[in-house]
């Protein structure tokens, strides 16, 4: 019962962090209350942002992406509002709700992508975490595969949390934001409560009722601490994915409330609602300047531009882990890295043929169970069209190397073979801009280009044996070499300057989003 209840509790703390940002970050008239709020920031080593696990580094230039947790500390008022105490759990910290928010460079929306908290995972070799002084120790943790995600957190605190993420979404995490749990029920006050909708009573089994009535109805932070906390109603019969969507439009809600005049103009809720986000937070790379930054450059984004995405599974594996549908997830984040429509979001439409979009439940598919490339066991279930690829021959001239921009990415599955073509490259001439992953495992070389860049890629692909050009729209003045399985591991002398160089290219497979996945938008104001 006590493990339940620890469960149960701890997934209002990233919430709290979540919509307090979101409103900041959205939030024009807030940025006199901000610039008091620097020292509020309890700063902790989170970020690893040179990590090879970045996918398209190039194609991120000028996105902000943020890790938001909470965890699950009993220390001081947390345990006065349901959290227990640290004797009573073993003293651990766990990050429960994990939410990935991406912000592109064009600031056009935000997406905000829930992880559950039992997705199986495997963990890097991460230094311990020691939550009661929130530092870490000199001891290593060696890397463990079946581990669930919300116990990364509890061994190896911040640093090993963002590896697992950065390392399955490929986005490049550059702030994180933590906080604790005693600020939530404030928070919620501050704003005059938060409107919710359900078309049936709640009542988990074990909280007991959470609302007793049905329809559009207005709760304070006690109510609402319970409302998105609760994984046993038996209405929703699907556990965490129930949590999750609740979890959501709450946090919606809560944000249409924060950007409403009846916050932006009493200065008394403002400064609250501020405060409640400041006083229980720890962060890395977030001051008031990214704030007043990012909030100046969002000023045309309204609610409707705020989807949340859930990360699909397809049931659990012998430890009753969440097994990731990888492939489905590879889609998620390259449609966000690549700016792509996504279900939720005004005027998404599902592609031809993949049936209908959007389900707000989580999958209920046969699926195959396999290995993953770190051993673990992951599912091949796919609900994606079919990508295909066109071909053409190209003729080029062949310009200096020295005016080429090259991103090395391995998708080679060999280790080090990145580097060590930069290395080869670098001594033809070549400008080398980034070494990292690509985000999956090719065969076939590509040279990948932004309109513009069409003598450049010819003349790096005369250097790279066997590849093909691949046309793209992320990558500005930067070419992008993708290393195949295929790729022999040497690089060749270019074709002299002025000379002509033939080269194929080949139109990039478009990557299908699932059809069954899960979001909500939070201009959403339906009731089911």
């Amino acid at each position: 019962m006590v493990r339940r209840h620890r469960r149960t509790t701890m997934v209002v703390r990233s919430i709290v962090a979540m919509v307090a940002l979101l409103a900041l970050v959205l939030t024009g008239s807030a940025w006199g209350y901000l610039r008091a709020t620097d020292n509020g920031f309890a700063q902790v080593a989170a970020l690893d942002e040179n990590s090879t696990d970045v996918v398209d580094p190039g194609g991120q230039t000028g996105d902000e992406t943020y890790l938001i947790v909470g965890t699950d500390t009993r220390a001081g008022a947390n345990s006065k509002v349901g959290a227990g105490t640290a004797d009573e759990f073993e003293g651990f910290a766990r990050s429960d709700t994990i939410m990935l928010v991406n912000i592109p460079a064009n600031r056009q929306r935000v997406v905000v992508v829930s992880f559950p908290r039992d997705l199986d995972v495997h963990r890097p070799a991460c230094q311990r975490w020691d939550n009661s002084t929130s530092s870490y120790t000199n001891e290593m943790i060696p890397a463990a595969d079946g581990d669930k995600l919300n116990a990364t957190y509890a061994v190896g605190g911040p640093k090993c949390l963002v590896k697992v993420i950065q390392k399955l979404s490929g986005l490049k995490i550059g702030h994180f934001v933590g906080m604790d749990f005693a600020g939530f029920e404030s928070m919620v006050n501050e704003v005059g409560g938060v409107q919710v909708c359900t078309s049936t009573p709640l009542t988990d089994g074990e909280l007991g009722p959470i609302l007793t009535t049905t329809g559009v109805q207005t709760i304070n932070g006690a109510t609402a601490l319970n409302y998105v906390r609760a994984r046993n109603i038996v209405a929703e019969g699907n556990g965490d994915y129930g949590r999750i969507k609740r979890q959501q439009r709450f946090l919606s809600s809560l944000l249409r409330s924060a950007l409403s005049n009846k916050v932006l103009l009493d200065p008394g809720k403002l400064n609250g609602f501020i405060s409640a986000f400041t006083r229980d937070t720890f962060v890395e790379k977030v001051t008031t300047q990214d704030l007043v930054t990012l909030g100046r450059s969002l000023q045309n984004v309204d609610a409707g531009d705020v989807t949340f995405l859930t990360v699909p599974t397809a049931g659990t594996n012998d430890y009753g882990n969440e097994i990731p549908r990888l492939d489905d997830v590879k889609a998620i984040f390259q449609a966000i890295i690549n700016d792509d429509p996504l279900p939720g979001e005004k005027g998404y439409s599902a592609p031809a043929g993949t049936g209908p979009t959007g389900s707000s439940a989580p999958p209920t598919t046969t699926s195959t169970s396999g290995t993953d490339s770190s051993g673990t066991e992951s599912s091949s279930t796919s609900t994606s069209a079919v990508p295909t690829t066109k071909t053409q021959v190209i003729t080029r001239t062949a310009v200096a190397p020295s005016s080429v921009s090259v991103q090395v990415s391995n998708a080679s599955g060999i280790a080090g073979q990145a580097a060590e073509t930069a290395n080869s490259l670098g001594a033809l001439g070549f400008r080398i801009y980034t070494v990292g992953n690509y985000s999956e495992t090719t065969e076939t070389s590509l040279i990948r280009y932004s309109p513009g860049q069409e003598t450049e890629a010819a003349t790096l692909a005369s250097a790279i044996p066997g590849a093909v050009l691949q046309p793209a729209d992320d990558l500005g003045s930067i070419v992008e070499v993708v290393l195949g399985s295929e790729f022999g591991g040497s690089v060749q002398r270019p074709q002299p300057v002025g000379s002509s160089v033939t080269a194929t290219e080949a139109t990039a497979p478009t990557p299908q989003l699932p059809t069954d996945l899960a979001h909500v938008n939070a201009a959403d104001r339906s009731c089911d």
